[in-house]
């Protein structure tokens, strides 16, 4: 992601259930989906024992678009039913990045 400050940061940290059945396919899908939404920027995660995937974007209002989007809304339910013990999401802005090397 080559965009300057300021933008904001979707923190999404979870722990998985045992139940992962169909989990994999959808976080593709969502993936997939938020490229292509108004305001979207990039995207990191890692998973181990705790997930954490980081979403950028332009505007809080782009945010906000996103979670309306009904398949997005169709996987925080399933999330919630099957998929996880717990999470947490944190919106934060980023006001600036360092880096090494510098880029």
């Amino acid at each position: 992601m080559n965009k300057q400050p300021p933008y904001y940061a979707v923190i999404f940290t979870s722990v998985l259930s045992e139940a992962q059945e169909g989990y994999a396919a959808m976080a593709e899908k969502m993936e997939a989906l938020a490229t292509k939404q108004p305001g979207y920027l990039g995207i990191e995660h890692a998973r181990e024992e705790l997930g954490i995937t980081i979403s950028y974007w332009e505007s809080l209002e782009a945010i906000a678009q996103w979670k309306a989007v009904l398949d997005h809304q169709e996987a925080q339910r399933l999330g919630r039913e099957k998929w996880y013990q717990q999470y947490t999401t944190k919106i934060c802005k980023v006001e600036r990045v360092y880096s090494f090397p510098k880029k």
